[in-house]
């Protein structure tokens, strides 16, 4: 059984009359409503009701015009005029990468915008020698790859500021970041379909399980598809990789159809568990009402 938010809303004095209205009674139930407000909230924008592999065919078909679009929001241009003025105008790699907008905007770009929070570790990362198997790029890559490609493709330690500062960088990295965006605003209606917009475009570097686990997204997209919980990622390294490669020939990735048919599969286990966790939530949220007498 559940309950609508309108319904609920419209009942609230109702309840608060029947429970007294004042002191410990009230302010209890007050918590209850609010709790099953946003129970149930959740639960309404939690899931879907489009059909995400459909949704998948027509982001790949709108993504070039779609990221020009995201990419002339008033928000996003702004953001890439300050970090091109900035790439431009850096006489050092130190002063480049303390400046937090163009940190976001690169980071961002290269798959490790939740890494944008930290800038100091970012900084180092990046400014470290990828040559150098103990450099901090190479460290980090052991748990997410990209601080190390995103370390060899600008060379900051070597080369400075004379990668970045190439008009094809800037392009590349403004554009990726557009991209990324463009993403994240996609997941909002359809879960995990950015995900699985990168596993389309990537998944063809990827040849071993080593390389998988590295990846964030991958890794979240292929143990997601497979079943496997997210608690094996406590186990060792040699389990985590056996689990993959029993449910999946990585070869396949090679193949467009396959991995096509993998970001279906994927988007449908993301969307059986958002219905899933919207059930849950709406039915736990009319248990809590219905303890208080305000359903029969």
């Amino acid at each position: 059984m559940s309950v609508s938010l309108t319904g609920l809303s419209t009942n609230l004095s109702t309840l608060f009359s029947a429970l007294g209205g004042s002191g410990s009674n009230a302010t209890s139930a007050s918590s209850l409503v609010s709790i099953a407000q946003g129970n149930i909230s959740a639960a309404t924008s939690g899931a879907s009701s489009e059909n995400p592999i459909v949704a998948l065919q027509i982001a790949q078909r709108n993504q070039t015009q779609d990221i020009k679009a995201e990419s002339l929001q008033p928000a996003v241009q702004r953001q890439i005029a300050a970090f091109t003025k900035a790439v431009k105008s850096a006489t050092s790699v130190k002063q480049l990468l303390s400046n937090p907008t163009v940190l976001n905007v690169l980071l961002t770009a290269n798959g490790l915008g939740s890494e944008a929070g930290f800038p100091a570790l970012a900084q180092k990362a990046l400014m470290s020698n990828p040559s150098d198997p103990n450099s901090l790029a190479n460290q980090l890559s052991s748990t997410n790859s990209q601080w190390l490609s995103t370390a060899k493709t600008y060379q900051f330690a070597t080369k400075g500021l004379a990668v970045i500062q190439q008009p094809s960088a800037i392009s590349t990295i403004t554009n990726g970041y557009a991209e990324v965006l463009w993403r994240q605003s996609l997941d909002a209606q359809t879960p995990g379909l950015s995900n699985a917009l990168y596993l389309i475009q990537n998944a063809k570097n990827f040849t071993s399980a080593v390389q998988i686990l590295g990846d964030s997204v991958m890794r979240s997209v292929v143990t997601t598809a497979l079943g496997i919980p997210q608690q094996i990622a406590y186990q060792p390294l040699s389990a985590q990789e056996q689990a993959i490669t029993n449910g999946l020939n990585i070869s396949d990735f090679q193949k467009p159809q396959f991995v096509q048919t993998f970001a279906d599969r994927y988007l449908a286990v993301e969307q059986s568990a958002a219905q899933s966790s919207a059930s849950s939530s709406n039915n736990l949220a009319a248990l809590a009402v219905k303890a208080q007498g305000l359903i029969a």
